[in-house]
């Protein structure tokens, strides 16, 4: 592979990357939840709507510590789009859900997605589709097995 391609591949996916992150932060910031940071938000759809997950469970699959995730979801109870309870089996093991209003912020959100979605879609013929798709999930493969690596 020569530089030139190189350089392009690495210019949109930093592009690609930090256009999703505004648009979907400015996205966001058009609703009744104005008061959250793309963090927050990712964090809530981490919890996803069925809720009783784990702090660990949420810490993984958004790739950060305990003690991170903790810090942030003091801050959305504080706010009113989480809760958090202990169960009795366990007293350790803490679990998380959504409020209804973290509900709300939720659905909003995943509108963003279905719609930023949809937009491609009708940008690509059935073929560049497949092969976008084969394309895309050949970088999240890197990308995951790169994260593996750190761990």
């Amino acid at each position: 592979m020569n530089n030139k391609t190189e350089e392009i591949l690495n210019r949109l996916l930093v592009q690609l990357f930090n256009d999703i992150l505004h648009i979907e932060e400015k996205s966001m910031k058009n609703t009744d939840f104005d008061n959250l940071s793309i963090t927050e938000i990712h964090t809530i759809e981490a919890i996803g709507m069925e809720g009783n997950r784990t702090m660990g469970e949420i810490a993984h699959d958004l790739r950060i510590t305990v003690g991170t995730l903790t810090t942030s979801i003091n801050r959305l109870i504080k706010k009113g789009y989480v809760e958090r309870k202990r169960i009795e089996e366990d007293r350790r093991v803490v679990l998380v859900s959504l409020t209804e209003s973290g509900k709300k912020v939720f659905d909003v959100h995943s509108v963003f997605h279905k719609e930023m979605i949809d937009e491609i879609m009708e940008n690509f013929n059935g073929d560049e589709l497949e092969l976008l798709t084969k394309a895309l999930g050949k970088v999240n493969k890197f990308f995951e097995h790169k994260y593996k690596s750190f761990q």
